[in-house]
């Protein structure tokens, strides 16, 4: 797919993106470029391909869930103004 200037020039208006006008032609062909790798990578067979979270195989490092600290809610709920089971009661601010 080739862009023109004027579509470059309306893509440009759509995004608020100002743009000179000595660049739009490479603009034009480097845009054209990625549609036109759009369409070839929209034409390849992916039947039995595996869909990835991530291009590499990498695991992520997680710590272990265990419980460090204490529980401090009865403590912190005391000094409240408002608590009702177990739950902070605030002033309404949105009606």
């Amino acid at each position: 797919m080739s862009l023109t200037t004027d579509d470059v020039k309306k893509i440009a208006h759509l995004a608020r993106l100002g743009i000179d006008e000595s660049d739009i032609e490479s603009y034009a062909r480097d845009l054209s470029g990625m549609l036109d790798l759009m369409t070839q990578m929209s034409e390849l067979n992916t039947d039995g391909v595996i869909p990835m979270a991530h291009p590499m195989d990498q695991v992520q490092r997680l710590r272990p869930d265990i419980v460090t600290e204490q529980d401090n809610r009865e403590q912190f709920q005391a000094i409240a103004p408002q608590v009702e089971a177990g739950l902070y009661l605030v002033p309404k601010v949105i009606e």
